[in-house]
């Protein structure tokens, strides 16, 4: 595509397009060019046609040739758009704010006052009938005190100030609708299935002759046939597409071979997997959690049940913090203490006026108003950061944490360790092991099974043709059994199993050559080691280099200056490989060899004690804990199932966003604190002085809204300062 560089700084370009964009292609070229540009972040706006490219130190030619590259045709093949667009939600609430306010400037200024006191008497009828409505249904709201101060200002012949009061009103209502949508759908575009591409079952007709069936790292053929990697928006009805244990189903449709356990969580609530047969209905979103099968696509993308993600986070009550839910409960409880001061007033000094003023002031609307729109925007400003919070009440209780527990691998270490060694035993030749351990473990989310995966495509070795049925054993290892390949004999079926020393030797009683026995002992203890066995007996032994993560020590120390009073590392490596890293680290209580139960268990009984816990983790067999935990942060990198049951997703590339979202949360909490502390002083103080009659309606009703919009306002600005050297630096 042709554009022209307008300006250009350090680590920043822009460029102009020959016109400007629809909403849609501004959406496409966004999320086209933030996947393929490897900027750090790409800005699109439609209306100039212009472009932002902000990029890494030596990223400038990436953007540039992303940007040559990219058609609109390509985009819409390749790019699967959320269902709701936060700039088409953004323009529309924008004209209609401004179309609001110029309309009431108008009628302030051009229209004479019989046809304003027609307008607002017009304008005075839904207030009304919701007020009624409050009566019938024997409910003290703020909707029946709203409809009793427009409707007494109106009686007395006051139009300008149930105007007013009413302009006011329904501004406040447009912020509230605008920040909460804008809130939802940024929410709902960071809770995405994040699956880029599929294998799609290629009809045996059609199947390309130069691939030679299923290329390498292809899935076994499930359903029959071949399998193609397609992007996912290429999915349509009727497609076949095949999903292994660990992976997120990614559209709506029904089992058409195979069997798996799937977690619905996310879309039922049903805590316990749901086994999926042929025929049975399966949804977007949800994860395999074992098995494999084969599904037959019955709805597009964009139709989607987990489309409607949206709704569900709407109707969630249970997304609210204890504090959100306190306001809203007081701001129900005050209404009537206001309605009776108004009388009282009313009786004590006999003036209208008087109780007129206190009748306008009520603490529901910026109590209900503020704290939501503040939580709401705590989660956006959290997305912008990369960190994806599924509910207010999670920042809470990251907040008010004071224990952290940490997975090691790919959590504490980094996401892509690299082989350091492999010995093998029973005569086995290296690189047939890793052929063999690569096989087993290529289609596996986790870091240990990618380094091995990664070792044997360093070293050119091919490994499609040992492709065999898998089981995979949560925190264990992987089982499968294979006939006739590489090293074994022809013909001959035997077990092969790859996984932790606890899997291998105590749970399948796998031996050890007793001739090979002073090998084995002296294998290095810095190291976590993978074991491979053959037939019950140990035939290699991966060692993998699992550096700890450069700024791991650092965050550690930042988190402790936030409050944070226990650090915990749980793993399932042996006590020396985890040693080794604790000293580094510096954490409080190390858990070593331990299951994915018994990391619940060590979480649930932390809570038990009264303490609040954060768990972070990026694995299946992390899953547990983080489900137990106040507030389980999972890897964005890691298992879909993990993501799934994850309250809060940070990004893989740094541990700095657990002290950012440790900011943003403790901020949120004191906004939300001072808001209430406002709220009621500032209200109080209104009501005192109209019942003395030192304000009258109109400037009591002006007060009181303009503190609501005010403290709305000020709600949904932003609560850091975001940059990295503050982040790092939290006080």
């Amino acid at each position: 595509m042709k554009a022209k560089i307008v300006h250009e700084s350090s680590a920043r370009l822009r460029v102009k397009l020959a016109r400007p964009l629809t909403v849609r292609e501004a959406d496409l070229m966004q999320a086209w060019l933030s996947r393929e540009s490897g900027a750090e972040s790409v800005a699109v706006h439609e209306r100039t046609g212009c472009i932002v490219f902000v990029y890494a130190p030596g990223g400038r030619e990436g953007c540039l040739a992303a940007l040559g590259r990219f058609s609109f045709a390509a985009a819409e093949s390749g790019v699967a758009l959320p269902g709701q667009s936060l700039r088409e939600i953004n323009r529309a609430f924008a004209e209609k704010l401004v179309r609001k306010v110029l309309m009431k400037a108008a009628g302030t200024l051009f229209l004479p006052i019989p046809l304003r006191k027609l307008c607002a008497a017009v304008k005075m009828l839904p207030f009304l009938r919701r007020g009624l409505g409050c009566l019938w249904r024997r409910q003290m709201k703020v909707e029946l005190l709203d409809a009793i101060s427009i409707g007494v200002s109106a009686f007395r012949g006051d139009f300008g100030t149930a105007g007013s009061v009413m302009f006011l009103l329904e501004i406040g209502e447009l912020l509230e609708e605008w920040t909460h949508k804008k809130s939802v759908a940024g929410l709902a575009e960071s809770l995405s299935l994040n699956v880029d591409r599929v294998w799609r079952a290629v009809p045996a007709d059609s199947a390309r002759a130069e691939t030679g069936g299923m290329g390498a790292g292809a899935p076994a053929s499930g359903g029959g046939g071949n399998y193609e990697l397609v992007p996912i928006a290429q999915i349509r009805p009727g497609d076949r597409v095949i999903i292994r244990a660990g992976g997120m189903i990614p559209v709506d449709g029904v089992v058409f071979s195979g069997e798996a356990a799937v977690n619905q969580a996310s879309l039922t609530g049903e805590s316990i997997p749901v086994a999926k047969r042929p025929g049975g209905a399966v949804y977007a979103g949800t994860v395999v959690e074992e098995g494999e099968c084969v599904v037959e696509v019955k709805q597009g993308l964009g139709e989607s049940r987990y489309d409607r993600i949206v709704e569900m986070i709407e109707r969630s009550e249970k997304l609210k913090s204890a504090t959100e839910a306190k306001a809203a409960n007081l701001a129900d409880r005050l209404v009537p203490w206001t309605f009776a001061g108004s009388l009282l007033s009313l009786a004590l000094t006999g003036k209208v006026q008087r109780a007129v003023s206190v009748l306008m002031v009520d603490f529901s609307c910026a109590l209900k108003l503020a704290m939501p729109l503040a939580v709401l925007s705590a989660m956006g400003e959290a997305g912008r950061a990369h960190i994806t919070v599924k509910g207010g009440k999670f920042l809470e209780a990251v907040a008010e944490a004071d224990t952290i527990v940490f997975d090691k691998t790919g959590t504490l270490t980094h996401a892509c360790p690299r082989v350091a060694r492999i010995d093998t035993f029973c005569g086995k030749g290296e690189e047939e092991m890793l052929r063999l351990a690569a096989c087993l473990e290529e289609h596996f989310p986790h870091s240990m099974a990618n380094a091995v995966v990664e070792e044997a495509r360093r070293r050119g070795l091919a490994h499609d043709e040992y492709h065999s049925k898998v089981e995979y054993i949560v925190a264990h290892g992987v089982a499968s059994t294979v006939s006739g390949i590489g090293p074994l004999p022809a013909g001959k079926s035997e077990r092969v199993l790859i996984g932790s020393a606890h899997f291998i030797f105590e749970d399948e009683k796998c031996a050890v050559p007793e001739d090979e026995r002073g090998r084995f002992d002296a294998l290095p203890s810095e190291y976590s080691q993978l074991y491979l066995a053959i037939d019950g007996r140990l035939a290699a032994v991966i060692s993998i280099s699992d550096p700890l993560r450069g700024e791991a020590r650092e965050v550690l120390a930042a988190l402790r200056q936030l409050g944070i009073e226990e650090a915990v590392m749980l793993t399932g490596d042996s006590p020396r490989t985890a040693e080794a890293i604790a000293k580094q680290l510096g954490v409080d209580t190390l858990r070593a060899g331990v299951l994915p139960s018994d990391k619940a268990e060590f979480v649930a009984r932390r809570r038990r004690e009264g303490r609040r816990v954060i768990m972070v983790g990026d694995g299946i067999n992390d899953s547990p804990a983080l489900s137990e935990a106040d507030c389980g942060i999972a890897i964005s990198d890691g298992a879909a199932i993990a993501r799934e049951i994850a309250d809060v997703t940070i990004a893989a590339d740094s541990l700095w966003e657990l002290v950012r979202l440790r900011r943003i949360a403790m901020a949120l909490m004191a906004r939300i604190k001072a808001n209430y502390r406002f709220v009621i002083g500032f209200n109080a103080a209104l009501i005192a002085l109209g019942a003395a009659g030192i304000l009258p309606p109109a400037t009591s009703a002006l007060l009181h809204n303009l503190s609501t919009l005010a403290v709305s306002l000020h709600s949904m600005g932003r609560l850091t300062s975001g940059d990295a050297e503050q982040m790092k630096n939290p006080d």
